[in-house]
């Protein structure tokens, strides 16, 4: 915990109602609901060129990182506070609503749901058969070591540049890089 006082309270967080902010969402760190909102609203201006008007697929933890997670790309029911949806169409005949951020109460509308993990789309909602970001995922495998994926990263990153792409590497939150 963080040495604050516990309290199941809601609370107002950028415009968002904020449910058992004192949730532990990270135990290991200590970060519950209430911190990561907090950060999310802090960095939201460097954070949401990257993934506001994107489809996303997430990881919800509800009861934290060490409870039950899963993945989700579809929602069928109501979407948070903040985040709206955008209906694409799949192989399978319905297709699927996925969330849309635009700002930061979209972003601490995924923390209220318990969202730890947003992967966006390499396109944008208004242009979507036209990707404009492509994601190499660089994880090391057994018998490989971090050197190696670095090595790999910088590879592929000299590569790009000889194509005139331009790249930018980020950790993934997991293993590897991007």
């Amino acid at each position: 915990m963080t040495g604050r006082a516990r309290s199941e309270k809601p609370i107002e967080i950028g415009g968002v109602r904020l449910t058992h902010p004192d949730r532990v969402l990270y135990p290991e760190q200590g970060i519950t609901k209430r911190d990561l909102a907090a950060y999310y609203q802090a960095v939201a201006r460097a954070m949401l060129p990257h993934v506001a008007g994107r489809p996303l697929s997430l990881v919800r933890c509800p009861s934290g990182e060490g409870g039950t997670c899963f993945y989700q790309k579809h929602f069928d029911g109501g979407l948070p506070e903040g985040v709206r949806g955008v209906t694409i169409a799949e192989k399978e005949a319905k297709g699927g609503t996925y969330a849309v951020v635009e700002d930061v109460r979209g972003l601490i509308g995924l923390v209220q749901i318990g969202a730890l993990e947003l992967h966006p789309w390499g396109a944008t909602v208004d242009r979507l058969e036209k990707p404009d970001l492509l994601i190499f995922d660089l994880d090391p495998g057994p018998g490989v070591a971090w050197v190696q994926v670095v090595g790999a990263a910088i590879e592929m990153r000299h590569l790009l540049t000889r194509l005139e792409l331009e790249s930018f590497a980020k950790t993934t939150g997991g293993k590897g890089l991007h």
